[in-house]
């Protein structure tokens, strides 16, 4: 059962004052959709020491990969500081990353959300040209030489 946009840019824009972030205020929120219409947010998660941070994205997919789901239809991204959503706040490279590990970039889709009205949406192709992938280290016949 695919959901709504709208609905699920309502849940981001709900699971948003959730983010830990004391040192940037830049609030982040995702919500992940499974091909099966389940649904998983997250939240960016700060840490002092700076490179234990993880993002909304991750923290997402994290979660609905501990819990078995591996088969993904879209994430909406939203985000700002004092967790007011401002325009464009896409995945970081390292989040982008992650979807390529688990996601078809030619289907997978990224809606990159200000409001419900306000967004836009793209594959994860178009956000990660030439992307490095699983497919990428599937054995290749060699000719002896």
């Amino acid at each position: 059962m695919e959901r709504d946009i709208k609905e699920l840019i309502k849940l981001g824009l709900d699971a948003l004052p959730l983010a830990y972030t004391p040192y940037s205020n830049f609030k982040v929120a995702a919500v992940l959709e499974t091909l099966d219409g389940r649904v998983y947010t997250g939240v960016n998660i700060e840490n002092a020491a700076y490179t234990p941070t993880n993002c909304a994205e991750r923290t997402a997919f994290f979660k609905a990969i501990s819990e078995g789901d591996r088969r993904f239809r879209r994430i909406v991204v939203l985000g700002g500081k004092g967790g007011i959503p401002e325009e464009g706040t896409a995945p970081c490279g390292v989040c982008r990353q992650v979807m390529m590990e688990f996601c078809d970039p030619k289907t997978f889709e990224v809606i990159i959300a200000k409001s419900e009205e306000e967004y836009r949406t793209m594959t994860l192709e178009q956000l990660l040209p030439e992307g490095f992938g699983p497919d990428n280290l599937k054995e290749v016949p060699h000719e002896d030489i």
